[in-house]
């Protein structure tokens, strides 16, 4: 992939500025100097629901080889070079096997679906990425399998002949009619007529019981021999429904049972899904980091701020400032992960628009935002896709549009009508050098230029304006301003109200807007143009 579009980043970076991004962001397995895990972990994410990414084989179903195929478009290797979108952590959705398109039920934790490749082919991504500095993890539903799945049928037969001496009698959640806890949703537990097994989900996803230490000890089994693979870390599915309705129980568990593996993996790389309150995922982050969906989402806190809303950038300014506080006194490898849609909810594009420039600003606030931001595999070139009057999370999790031939399809259940697709394809959007995706790369490569971005401690800066905002930001000796101007017409702030810290020198300017300031008469005076986010020393 050598656009000229892209290409023209690299002008932006000095040599010494790229290396600095990268001993920052080094990884302990490169060999190089130790550094603080959360230098380690502050990488942008992109996440990758296999099946819909791309197809290497012509069978219609994304795959691991399709993603080898496209890691040069991901991340080219190439620090320097402004050709790639330079991503840096890949979340694989889950790729074990299972009987549907998702894979959020599996059948068997150690073996990779045929549909997606093998695990030879899993390895070979791992080393291309590896030698890329390029993380993976995997996402993996812990709390429930399939109800294809060995253990189930054991676990129900052994029901079904009353044997309580068998090893799977207690491996999944029941209870009898008078004993299923309030809030839980039960299924009939085969032949007995009296036990009910737990569902949360779906009955074809039944919930193990981890109240049986033999169930522990093979869920760990599970994830190491992934980790020996050489996978770098997971993404927890659904981490409240251990147990479900019991949080200081389940922050036991994760606690627990991650304990022993950071140990043996300390540069293993763990996120989970709270889908929950802020004071409820805070809770968790005393055992793994969450993602945070008080930022995403159509009402969620980027998408007001970016759409232009009365004083919403200040709101998610001293939101970002609070909570990334918070997580960082929790454990000292704890951080932020920002992110503004992903498979189970409506894309982005569909009320961040690329016209009206809410989709440019929602890309400057969730990726110059501290911790590790995520981007949902195309949010980058503003694909849609809601679940409509259908009511199909397949309609979330459309084919990726490369726009080159690529022969991967849309999953089963599919009913979104593709002519709404206006926003183009890779391909299309590689050629404009105003697109969304090009856009995206000069941010991710503006961000990797700036530690204190990711890293540093936070500060709000309120001016007082209604669309005007951002950041005090230190790290170190480096002490930067990220100002945001989300509104639709050029604005001029005092930076000399906000304390005595002389923010006058602009070092970035992002956006279709241009910035300057009052120059040497004023030089605290700050004017952003519209959709705009700047950055100053």
């Amino acid at each position: 992939m050598k656009q000229k579009t892209i290409r023209i980043l690299a002008l932006l970076v000095t040599f010494a500025l790229a290396a600095a991004s990268l001993a920052g962001c080094a990884s302990g397995k490169t060999g190089k100097a130790a550094v603080d895990p959360i230098d380690d972990n502050c990488r942008v994410i992109y996440q990758i629901f296999v099946g819909s990414f791309s197809d290497s084989d012509g069978d219609g179903t994304g795959d691991l080889r399709g993603i080898i195929n496209r890691m040069d478009y991901l991340n080219d290797g190439d620090i320097n070079g402004g050709n790639d979108l330079g991503v840096q952590l890949l979340w694989l959705s889950p790729v074990f096997q299972s009987p549907s398109y998702h894979k959020y039920d599996t059948i068997d934790y150690y073996t990779i679906d045929p549909k997606f490749g093998d695990e030879a082919a899993m390895k070979e991504l791992l080393e291309l990425c590896h030698a890329r500095n390029v993380k993976v993890i995997l996402d993996i539903a812990l709390n429930h399998s399939s109800s294809s799945c060995v253990w189930f049928q054991k676990f129900v037969g052994a029901h079904n002949n009353g044997d309580t001496s068998n090893e799977y009698y207690d491996w999944y959640s029941w209870a009898d009619a008078d004993h299923r806890r309030n809030g839980c949703s039960y299924a009939k537990l085969g032949t007995t007529g009296t036990q009910f097994y737990e569902c949360n989900f779906d009955t074809g996803m039944p919930e193990l019981n981890y109240d049986n230490p033999k169930v522990r000890e093979e869920m760990e089994k599970v994830c190491r021999y992934w980790l020996d693979l050489g996978v770098d870390g997971f993404r927890f599915d659904a981490v409240k429904y251990i147990y479900f309705g019991e949080a200081a129980r389940n922050v036991a568990f994760w606690k627990d049972f991650l304990k022993g593996m950071k140990e043996s993996y300390p540069d293993m790389y763990t996120v989970g899904e709270c889908w929950s309150g802020n004071s409820e995922i805070l809770q968790y982050y005393d055992a793994l980091n969450c993602f945070d969906f008080s930022v995403a989402t159509a009402d969620g806190m980027i998408a007001n701020a970016a759409k232009g809303k009365a004083n919403q950038i200040n709101v998610f300014t001293k939101y970002v400032t609070s909570v990334n506080a918070k997580i960082r006194e929790k454990r000292d490898d704890a951080f932020f992960v920002p992110f503004i849609a992903n498979h189970d909810m409506d894309r982005a594009a569909g009320y961040l628009t690329v016209s009206a420039g809410s989709a440019f600003m929602g890309a400057n606030l969730l990726l110059l935002s501290p911790g590790s931001p995520v981007i949902y595999y195309g949010e980058e070139i503003a694909m849609k896709g809601s679940r409509g009057s259908s009511n199909t999370d397949a309609n979330r999790r459309l084919a990726m549009l490369w726009g080159d031939g690529d022969t991967v399809r849309d999953p089963q259940g599919t009913s979104f009508d593709s002519s709404k697709q206006v926003n183009g394809t890779v391909q299309d959007q590689l050629a404009d050098e105003a697109s969304i995706l090009n856009h995206y790369a000069k941010v991710i490569s503006i961000r990797g230029r700036y530690p204190a971005i990711g890293r540093g401690t936070y500060a709000a800066i309120d001016f007082g304006d209604k669309f005007c905002g951002g950041f005090d930001i230190t790290y170190g000796d480096e002490r930067i301003a990220v100002i945001h101007n989300t509104g639709n017409a050029e604005t001029t702030v005092d930076l000399g109200k906000y304390g005595a810290y002389g923010f006058s020198e602009i070092l970035e300017t992002v956006g279709p807007g241009e910035a300057k300031t009052g120059g040497a008469s004023n030089p605290h005076e700050l004017t952003v143009g519209p959709y705009t986010s700047v950055i100053l020393k």
